[in-house]
């Protein structure tokens, strides 16, 4: 089995745990896991892979794939060339990276103002669980 794609996203961002819902409905294989920049295991991720938080936060999504951090864009569109049915759009690649990342930024710095937050980060259903990275 190869490894999982690592999600890091904002737990009190509402758009982003719609991103995390949108991901688990288009991943039936399982995939894709998630842990909360906020968490303990958020962080240690974070951490170890050099990215200070208030950079992930503002980034909202932080991807691990392959031993790899990616970030911005690139981070949205390693999640879309894994998930079924939307692979297509990684064509999205050949844009120039500065219009992208300023079009990702762009919706992450307005994120909350647009979408609302959460006061603490959302708890998955027992039956998801298991695709969330648990502390310790």
């Amino acid at each position: 089995m190869k490894a999982p794609v690592i999600v890091l996203f904002d737990g009190v961002c509402n758009l982003c745990n719609g991103v995390v819902r949108f991901i688990i409905r288009r991943d039936p294989e399982g995939c894709f896991r998630f842990a909360a920049q906020q968490s303990e295991v958020g962080q240690a991720l974070l951490e170890r892979y050099g990215i200070p938080q208030h950079q992930a936060l503002a980034d909202s999504v932080v991807v691990i794939a392959e031993g790899r951090a990616f970030l911005d864009s690139d981070a949205a569109l390693e999640i879309l060339r894994r998930l079924r049915g939307c692979g297509w759009l990684y064509v999205l690649r050949h844009l120039p990276k500065p219009l992208r990342d300023g079009l990702y930024r762009l919706v992450a710095r307005n994120r909350y103002r647009l979408f609302g937050r959460r006061t603490s980060c959302a708890v998955p259903t027992p039956e998801l669980r298991a695709r969330f990275l648990e502390e310790g």
